[in-house]
């Protein structure tokens, strides 16, 4: 029987969309600490890797408690791979599993996964069929090891599985729920047709990003087609969640009103700006009372944003170490808007090599920024 945390969420459901190289282990426990988004998911990882067992691309699959419900997002195009890729996810004790069928990504899509998967349909409904069979034997009791996995990758798997204590041998199997996230079609919008495809592999939710493959990321999402594939979607009792082009909690507030969906993904708008999810309650107590929604947060001040970024550093460091601080650069630079200088702050951040550096740039700055402070005058001058 299938565990699914999808009927307990509270709704509409607000999460964290996933996105390559930018929702690693260290970016979602920022954004759970500064405002808990209701779910999030890892990056993709591709069903070889996984199966492979190499430690470093297993980093992707490292999350926190703090996180859940976590779900892990996998990616490829081999219905083997993903039945064993199955078994690792619910063995590291993710929450819940999902199938990328929406990366727009040339190197993805070509090779026929990700978005490539819109012209396959037959082959997404065998990847969603074997997922699931995987999931559920592993539920039965089948270990890694009977699914042939070789010794280095159950020593990798064994490894990762350590950080989470509970996970023991006492740890009761059951199944986790499937779900997947899309795009509206490859070079054209067949979200309704392509809708009705998924629908039939009988997934928890099915995640929309309002555009083609062929678009990217160019032009606006179209919540008009996320609309009516909503509407076809949740006649059969699955989830329909929209994604694309939400910035704040006011548009997804929006969005929600007028689409008919049952809960966003918030991707680029949380980007520099964990805070975002902080007031979630209030855009379903708006929808639920039909009332203008009312938002007490404010832009977060200079120094809130500056131990958010020093906080960001250190979690990323103790996690991947001073020697990959490189992909950290690019969070630091989304840091630095809405105060004096930022993009000058933003040109050094992005030639950090470690929380130290970080450190210094925002000592400096401060520094700088007191000793340009017009004198305070304690008399009335003549």
């Amino acid at each position: 029987m299938t565990t699914s945390f999808w009927k307990n969420l509270p709704q509409p459901i607000i999460g964290l969309a996933p996105m390559d190289g930018v929702t690693d282990s260290a970016f979602r426990y920022i954004v759970a600490n500064y405002g808990k988004p209701d779910i999030v998911f890892t990056e993709f990882t591709n069903v070889h890797d996984i199966c492979s067992g190499r430690l470093k691309v297993l980093d992707s699959l490292r999350y926190s408690e703090i996180e859940r419900p976590v779900i892990a997002q996998i990616y490829g195009k081999d219905p083997a791979l993903f039945y064993q890729a199955a078994h690792v996810v619910c063995e590291l004790g993710f929450d819940g599993l999902d199938i990328n069928m929406g990366c727009p990504s040339k190197n993805v899509a070509s090779s026929g996964s990700g978005a490539g998967l819109i012209r396959t349909p037959n082959l997404a409904l065998e990847l969603m069929d074997r997922t699931r069979k995987g999931i559920e034997d592993w539920a039965q009791g089948q270990s890694l090891k009977d699914i042939g996995l070789k010794p280095s990758a159950l020593q990798a798997i064994t490894q990762l599985k350590s950080e989470h204590p509970e996970l023991d041998e006492h740890y009761e199997r059951a199944a986790i729920p499937l779900s997947v996230k899309t795009r509206l079609g490859f070079d054209c919008n067949i979200i309704n047709e392509w809708s009705d495809c998924l629908i039939q592999g009988r997934p928890e939710a099915i995640s929309m990003h309002g555009r083609t493959l062929s678009q990217m990321y160019r032009g606006q999402s179209d919540w008009e087609a996320i609309a009516q594939a909503a509407v076809r979607i949740r006649k059969h009792g699955i989830l329909a969640i929209g994604n694309g082009d939400i910035k704040s909690l006011a548009e997804a507030h929006q969005r929600i009103q007028t689409s008919g969906v049952n809960g966003v993904l918030i991707g680029r708008g949380a980007l520099g700006y964990p805070w975002i999810f902080q007031e979630i309650e209030q855009v379903r107590k708006a929808l639920a009372t039909e009332s203008p929604l009312e938002l007490k947060t404010g832009e977060p001040s200079v120094d809130e944003k500056f131990q958010a970024m020093i906080k960001h550093a250190e979690c990323f460091e103790a996690i991947n170490g001073s020697g990959r601080f490189v992909r950290m650069r690019k969070h630091l630079g989304w840091y630095c808007s809405s105060f004096p200088h930022a993009a000058a702050m933003r040109a050094q951040m992005v030639r950090t090599n470690g929380t130290q550096d970080v450190r210094n740039i925002l000592q400096t700055y401060l520094k700088e920024q007191v000793l340009a402070e017009p004198p305070v005058l304690t008399s009335t001058p003549a």
